[in-house]
């Protein structure tokens, strides 16, 4: 059975019903109006005492639950900017290396890549060609003008590698970065050059850094978000300062392994944006928020790479 809607004034009634406190209660209109109630939620539900009655726990102010949600839009904000930087390195370094090797029409060549098997609406094909299919959508439905021009003066004819890859998303770089024949030497330079000793590891971290940035790019929250594609975390030797194993459960299974991630590539690309001071300033400025619902716990400082 469905809930009845309630007006902005009713939602305010529930909630105090409900032992919710308010500091300014003239200003939770614009919040629930602006935000949503749905939506902020997600954000005070650990702060219930009795989640089948939705009483709150004393002490809950309306206000604590609009500072968590800022800080999550503010981190979602700095990361978004990071996996930008990630993204577009991964792209170039593809596009440079294998392209220089096996010329421009290089991610059509089936030699260059496994014959994994793959099936999605009832069709078989390699995990290849499902890719190249996604790849050419995102091509067909580009708006820039280099694809429409050409388009218009060469149809028919495949672009090169460095016109169509420029339009793809991170999710089909990387499906075609891991569907790589692994003894390619150019799918192993490509990780080396971001401090990964292995393609394995640069794969797993291309894999969920997309499924994270699929989230930011949603405006979904990132607050005590449980993360399905967990990065590989045990390195091989890696060049750059990284993590100490082994990691709590509770760190692999949310944001903090992808964000160490991240951190970690920004680092090895010699990024003028340092994304890690950036974090750690942010938590600085809300002592209050307990940033362990993103797998930040108590020892988080001390690890070599956001010592």
């Amino acid at each position: 059975m469905n809930k009845p809607a309630y007006t902005i004034n009713a939602q305010i009634t529930l909630l105090k019903q409900r032992k919710m406190l308010f500091k300014n209660e003239t200003e939770a209109p614009q919040y629930l109006e602006n935000i949503g109630y749905y939506r902020l939620k997600g954000y005070w539900w650990d702060m219930q005492y009795d989640c089948i009655q939705h009483i709150f726990k004393p002490d809950t102010y309306f206000e604590d639950v609009i500072e968590r949600y800022h800080f999550d839009r503010q981190l979602r904000i700095i990361l978004f900017d990071a996996i930008e930087r990630v993204e577009i390195a991964v792209r170039a370094k593809m596009i440079y290396h294998l392209s220089v090797s096996y010329g421009g029409l290089w991610y059509l060549n089936p030699v260059l890549f496994e014959a994994a098997p793959y099936t999605k609406d009832g069709t078989t094909k390699t995990t290849h060609l499902h890719t190249l299919d996604e790849l050419q959508k995102e091509y067909n439905r580009s708006q820039e003008i280099f694809v429409k021009d050409q388009q218009k003066r060469h149809p028919g004819q495949n672009p090169d590698a460095w016109k169509i890859l420029e339009v793809a998303s991170m999710g089909t770089l990387s499906k075609l970065y891991k569907s790589l024949k692994n003894q390619l030497p150019e799918k192993a330079i490509i990780a080396n050059e971001m401090g990964l000793n292995l393609f394995t590891e640069l794969s797993s971290w291309l894999e969920a850094i997309t499924l994270l940035r699929n989230v930011i790019a949603h405006h979904s929250r990132l607050w005590s978000r449980n993360i399905p594609k967990r990065p590989v975390m045990q390195l091989n030797n890696p060049s750059g300062a990284w993590l100490t194993p082994p990691l709590q459960q509770a760190q692999t299974n949310k944001p903090f392994s992808a964000i160490s991630c991240m951190v970690y590539l920004c680092n090895q690309l010699n990024s003028l944006y340092d994304i890690k001071q950036k974090i750690i300033d942010l938590i600085n400025c809300h002592p209050n928020i307990p940033i362990y619902k993103y797998g930040f716990l108590n020892n988080w400082q001390n690890e070599p790479l956001w010592k």
